[in-house]
């Protein structure tokens, strides 16, 4: 598939007009979306106007931004003026929001062109995407497969040559597991580094916006357009960003990468063996490779299964029937609370918060809660401790290739167990990357992921632009 690279340099010489470029996604969507089921809704009139302004631009000469012409996918769970925004779910549906999120604003002003909403599973809670209340996603590769999750759709789009790029959000590993299931680039950068204004939160500390991409370079670019400052972020970061794209021509020569067990730990043999190719390749380029153990970082699943959903809890409160939504009409104010969330939230959205509600009952907060912010804590000194003898970890991104339709739903922790070595990154807000590094025993995808210190997404795209071209093919 064309890179967005190479479709906004395209589209700018003339070569290609964006509206063609619009077609195409459109029609690839309409010839194949009907088994994949990456999209839940699509904007084509909306598209194809914003593709018509950028050709115009372009016979006119002016100025064009890095995205011109670029067909671009969201996930559902971004905010998208006069456009339905329903995260998955049914108390949403047909809610639309009066603004759009500054990255749906930055993504515009660059001249992308967004083609549509992706499916995800509920609010952005599952590993698989088969939670949705619209149906589930397949996975490209394979049709029985997931895609991943929570941020499936996004990573099938991409994956199925919808788009070149698309956007999901990473609370434990929901823009990195569907990577890696799908054989795309996923980036969850560093906490604060992309504004989460106008994403609707899951759990706020540990929610984060990030490109999957076909290849390193896109998703340095798409990094170069969105990041930055926004003074509606109060959690956003105030200072430079690092150069993501001149990042990526430095190779590894002189760097240390840490080989970590605990990142490997559980991981199924193919998974196990392409992470050691991975580490061969960054070797032969200069990197001194370094055993590292970081134990704590077994402890992060339990730990994010008690503040994520602790946050859920409080997040999804504002879902009452009263002020936007679904509402279900009963004779008092508490009866309809009750029924307007007994219909719109699906099982897994209910079961977390549960959890979260008990997490922070009377009683039991020190005990839960707050033991699991002390762990987080504990796995933020040791991964800083890490990086003292160490300039980036190597691991593998998920413990297997992707699993069957169905083959987890029934036991909650086993698809829990997807995220073990996503999650650490998002408790300690660092970025981490999962670059297509072959496939497994069964054909299917799978993902290599370099860890980086906080702030640090250049080097992360670094390692990985090493990585991606010694990539088995």
């Amino acid at each position: 598939m064309t890179t967005a690279i190479e479709l906004a340099a395209a589209i700018k010489r003339g070569e290609r007009s964006a509206v063609s470029v619009a077609e195409e996604a459109f029609a690839a969507i309409s010839a194949r979306d009907g088994e994949i089921h990456a999209f839940l809704s699509l904007g084509q009139d909306h598209a194809m106007e914003a593709a018509a302004r950028v050709d115009a631009a372009v016979a006119q000469g002016a100025p064009l931004g890095p995205l011109a012409g670029v067909p671009v996918a969201l996930k559902d769970n971004m905010c998208t003026k006069g456009w339905e925004t329903t995260c998955a779910s049914k108390i949403l549906e047909g809610w639309k929001p009066p603004y759009d999120g500054t990255v749906v604003e930055r993504l515009h002003a660059a001249g992308a062109i967004v083609v549509g909403k992706t499916n995800l599973d509920e609010f952005a809670m599952g590993s698989s995407t088969e939670n949705s209340a619209f149906g589930p996603t397949r996975n490209p590769h394979d049709l029985t497969k997931v895609p991943g999750g929570s941020s499936g759709g996004s990573a099938a789009a991409v994956a199925a040559g919808f788009v070149p790029l698309s956007f999901g959000s990473d609370t434990g590993g929901s823009i990195r597991l569907p990577a890696a299931y799908c054989g795309t680039v996923g980036l969850k950068p560093s906490y604060g580094f992309i504004s989460r204004y106008g994403l609707v939160a899951f759990a706020s500390s540990l929610d984060q916006i990030g490109p999957f991409t076909t290849t390193v370079a896109d998703a340095a670019l798409s990094m170069e357009v969105v990041a930055g400052y926004d003074p509606k972020d109060a959690t956003s970061i105030n200072e430079a960003m690092p150069d993501f794209t001149g990042a990526l021509s430095k190779g590894v020569e002189g760097l240390k990468v840490g080989v970590c067990a605990d990142l490997l730990d559980g991981a199924a043999p193919d998974v196990a063996r392409r992470v050691a190719e991975a580490a061969a390749v960054l070797e032969a380029a200069g990197a001194t490779l370094v055993e590292v153990a970081v134990p704590e970082l077994k402890l992060g699943l339990s730990a994010y299964y008690l503040l994520a959903p602790a946050e859920a809890s409080s997040n999804l409160a504002r879902y009452d029937g009263v002020r936007f939504g679904l509402r279900e009409e009963r004779d008092d104010v508490v009866a309809m609370n009750t029924a307007t969330r007994t219909a719109g939230f699906g099982a897994e959205v209910k079961r977390r918060i549960m959890l979260g509600t008990y997490a922070l009952s009377a009683g039991y907060y020190d005990a839960y809660y707050g033991k699991a912010q002390k762990t987080r804590t504990l796995i933020l000194h040791a991964l800083d401790r890490a990086y003292e003898s160490v300039d980036v970890l190597l691991g593998a991104t998920t413990p297997t290739t992707a699993f069957g339709f169905g083959d987890k739903v029934a036991d909650p922790m086993s698809m829990y167990l997807s995220d073990l070595f996503t999650i650490p990154s998002n408790l300690a807000g660092h970025p981490a990357i999962s670059v297509p590094f072959g496939t497994g025993d069964d054909a299917m995808p799978i993902g290599v992921q370099v860890l980086a210190p906080g702030k640090r997404d250049d080097l992360c795209l670094q390692v990985a632009a090493v990585l991606e071209a010694g990539a088995p093919r």
